[in-house]
């Protein structure tokens, strides 16, 4: 299908990851994109062809490399999607894909001693430094199942979580996508069943080393999308949350340990492998079209079944 040639996407979070990929698929089916992102100048050289990309799909792609949560900025922007929309084009899709919190420890983390890499070195007759490095080798090389001997992952002791990195957290990738809804509700710039969206992950329930204030975000996140499905439906808005099982992308890398949170998911998906960017923009496509007019409020999990199952075999 095709969307009409006045529909929009605007993207908070464009040049990576899921952002990217939701471009690049909404631009397939003739949706044109906002794509507003923050990224240093030496960042660009991969970015502009990205971008280059989904303009080689005929649409209107208009890019915007500045601070999404200044509001400052922001009416900088959304003027200049008000000119590129012209008078016809609406705001289709709103993408919050922020990723931009702070990931360090609640507390320091107490000195634990691998008992198991040794004991396995001694029933050897083996080094336990042999043994390690072997396994941190093979753990590096794609062998998941390894991941306990390897080196436990290692986190920032220089700093700890304070209230300012909570409130900024959870601001960036929660709150503010309330003031960028009501910034287009206020310009009239969303269509007449428009779709927003934001995304979560499987660490707003389980616990994650070094991602509470994350944690945090995403279950705010979750709280005022429903507001937003309920507050703004008599506007014609739909809102809803996807929750992507654990991709590969710039925001999962920097995450501490994420090297073992991979090798998990791996593991304990049915599938047996991670989702892809690809994965997710596919559904978001999907609550983009018609048809899905009548999703709203609800958190939709895209990760080939990893959260229903239960501990690796």
């Amino acid at each position: 299908m095709r969307f009409p040639p006045h529909q929009w996407a605007l993207i908070l979070g464009g040049s990576s990851g899921f952002g990217l990929a939701t471009a690049r698929k909404l631009a397939e089916h003739g949706m044109h994109c906002c794509i507003v992102h923050r990224d240093r100048r030496g960042a660009m050289a991969r970015i502009e062809p990205e971008f280059a990309s989904i303009r080689d799909l005929g649409v209107s792609v208009v890019t915007m490399n500045a601070d999404a949560l200044d509001p400052v900025t922001r009416e900088t922007c959304l003027v200049r999607l008000a000119a590129a929309l012209g008078a016809e084009g609406r705001v289709r899709v709103l993408l919050h894909s922020i990723a931009f919190g702070n990931l360090k420890l609640l507390v320091p983390e107490p000195a634990r001693t691998d008992v198991a890499r040794q004991r396995l070195a001694d029933a050897l007759g083996v080094d336990v430094t042999a043994l390690a490095n072997a396994a941190n080798e093979l753990f590096a090389g794609g062998v998941d199942a390894l991941a306990s001997l390897a080196d436990a992952p290692t986190y920032p002791t220089s700093a700890y979580l304070e209230d300012d990195d909570f409130a900024r957290t959870i601001d960036s990738m929660g709150t503010s996508l309330v003031s960028w809804t009501r910034a287009l509700l206020d310009r009239r710039l969303f269509a007449a069943d428009a779709r927003v969206l934001g995304l979560t992950s499987e660490g707003n329930t389980v616990a994650w080393k070094g991602y509470a204030a994350v944690a945090a975000a995403k279950t705010a996140l979750e709280s005022v999308a429903r507001a937003i499905a309920v507050e703004l439906a008599p506007y014609g808005v739909r809102a809803n949350v996807v929750q992507a099982g654990i991709t590969d992308t710039p925001a999962l890398r920097a995450i501490p340990g994420h090297a073992h949170l991979a090798a998990q998911a791996r593991r304990r998906n049915p599938f047996g492998r991670l989702t892809t960017p690809r994965d997710v923009a596919n559904v978001i496509f999907l609550l983009a079209t018609d048809e899905a007019a009548w999703v709203n409020g609800a958190l939709i999990r895209v990760d080939g079944g990893e959260h229903v199952a239960g501990a690796v075999a």
